[in-house]
């Protein structure tokens, strides 16, 4: 219960323990009695305070702002202040005011890096999280989509908003999301990161089975199919939840190309998986136990470019993937410029000095960078290959061929066995489902899509109508009349 304005504002200063950002005001009145306002100095525009709270308090005008509400406890009053707003108590009130003068900076909406497109919106969030719930809500303009704000982390009290479509969305995935949240019990959360490890299904599995996005229109998409979103103040990655494998290998440019050259598109991302995952176990293996399937001439040329080196081929391959994995570490945090100078130093100076001192050989290098490319088509799922890529490496290298067939049959059981949320991760691929194939392996025409995925339970299942496709084939003349 508050008590007068100087009590109030003694008990508010007790908490902040004269905080130097802590800011407290008081003023007069024009009926004779005190008040006092409160913010964090940063989080607060000081502008606003004066110019619509201060002014019309002391003028005996009405306070015109957009956002305000009541407070009944001093620790609520302590939570709002950090959130930028700003507390107003008054002689004679048993209960405070809280107006929205938030006013901390924040970063301008731009092109996010991680989801570069050719074609398509790019705009991207940011750290804050109205901005990102507002961008959002251009993209769903429906009262259909509900955004419930959470608290997270005892000392960072970080706001999460959980995302969905009402008329879409399971109401068992919302309970399940609400669920896995309750149980965090954690001093901060500073990132998507931390609640994606919290909340996830597998957190051993080294595949995500937590989806995110910068993109407010990939994320609007994936509410669309019935997927529910949180986002988290502070950070600009939304994460979506149930996320099928299949989605590694999806963009969000898919769906603004053409469908021929779409799919043909998924199609290079996902061969690209399975080559950067195996292709130097299966350089390894061939080399030392079945030379007898590589072409005669090829193998004389991987002989002679092989000669003098002092390692062999598995010894060989393996410092050549551990160069690979320093260099792109490198690249990733060093700053951009110099970043981009160190991967070219790595690729072109160190890899054609290696092989001139004769340390490595040609096919080596050759099929390094090959598998490095590679990687970096599907960027989701590149953590995974990585991983993946040295214990089938081992595998090669000590059981040939039988060994990286051992090797890939167990992740392709790890995979089947994967659920994220009550949805089969391989989904539609295993279990099977035909009709629901057309925008997996390829990207079928929108308009032939008329169903969600039923791997996510949606409530309503059809995107769109039966009707066929109106045919337009037979055109008009070029100056608009009927032949």
């Amino acid at each position: 219960m508050f008590q007068t304005a100087e009590e109030n504002l003694n008990a508010i200063a007790a908490i902040f323990r004269d905080d130097s950002d802590f800011v407290a005001r008081e003023f007069q009145l024009p009926s004779g009695g005190s008040g006092a306002v409160v913010f964090i100095d940063g989080l607060a525009s000081p502008e606003i305070i004066n110019d619509f709270i201060l002014k019309p308090l002391m003028n005996d005008a009405p306070i015109s702002i957009g956002e305000a509400a009541k407070l009944d406890t001093i620790e609520k009053a302590a939570e709002v202040i950090l959130d930028g707003d700003t507390v107003v108590f008054l002689d004679g009130f048993t209960t405070a005011a809280y107006f929205n003068t938030k006013g901390f900076p924040s970063r301008t909406i731009s092109e996010p890096q991680t989801e570069t497109v050719l074609r398509g919106p790019r705009e991207g969030f940011t750290e804050s999280m109205r901005t990102n719930t507002a961008l959002l809500r251009r993209k769903l303009k429906t009262p259909d989509l509900r955004i419930e704000s959470l608290r997270m982390g005892k000392r960072t009290r970080t706001t999460v908003c959980l995302c969905w479509l009402d008329s879409i969305a399971a109401p068992d995935l919302i309970d399940e999301v609400r669920k896995r949240i309750d149980t965090i019990d954690v001093d901060a959360i500073l990132g998507s990161g931390y609640v994606e490890e919290f909340i996830e299904d597998d957190p051993l599995s080294p595949f995500q089975t937590i989806g995110y996005s910068e993109k407010p229109d990939v994320v609007a998409a994936k509410l669309l199919e019935g997927r529910c979103a949180l986002i988290i103040d502070g950070t600009p990655f939304a994460l979506t939840m149930p996320f099928l494998f299949i989605e590694n290998f999806q963009s969000p440019e898919d769906y603004s190309i053409r469908p021929l050259s779409a799919s043909f598109l998924r199609l290079i991302r996902i061969i690209s998986f399975p080559v950067t995952l195996t292709l130097p176990a299966l350089y390894v293996a061939l080399v030392n136990f079945h030379s007898e399937l590589i072409p005669t001439a090829l193998l004389y040329t991987i002989a002679a470019a092989s000669e003098g080196t002092p390692f062999s081929a598995p010894l060989e391959t393996a410092v050549m993937l551990l160069i690979f994995e320093i260099l792109r570490e490198a690249g990733i945090r060093l700053p951009k410029p110099t970043g981009q100078a160190i991967s070219i130093v790595g690729a072109l100076v160190m890899g054609q000095a290696a092989i001139e001192a004769g340390i490595v050989g040609a096919p080596v290098v050759i099929i390094i960078a090959f598998c490095a490319v590679a990687s970096f088509v599907s960027p989701t799922v590149s953590d995974a290959a990585n991983l993946m890529r040295w214990v089938l490496l081992l595998l090669g290298a000590t059981m040939g061929g039988f060994g990286i067939l051992l090797g890939v049959l167990s992740i392709y059981i790890l995979l089947a066995s994967t659920q994220s949320f009550g949805a089969m991760y391989l989904h539609p691929i295993a279990p099977l489902s035909l009709k629901e194939l057309g925008d997996t392996v390829v990207r079928i025409p929108m308009w032939m899509l008329k169903t969600r995925p039923s791997a996510l339970r949606p409530q309503d299942k059809n995107r769109r109508s039966d009707d066929p496709k109106p045919d337009f084939s037979g055109g008009i003349s070029p100056y608009g009349a009927e032949q």
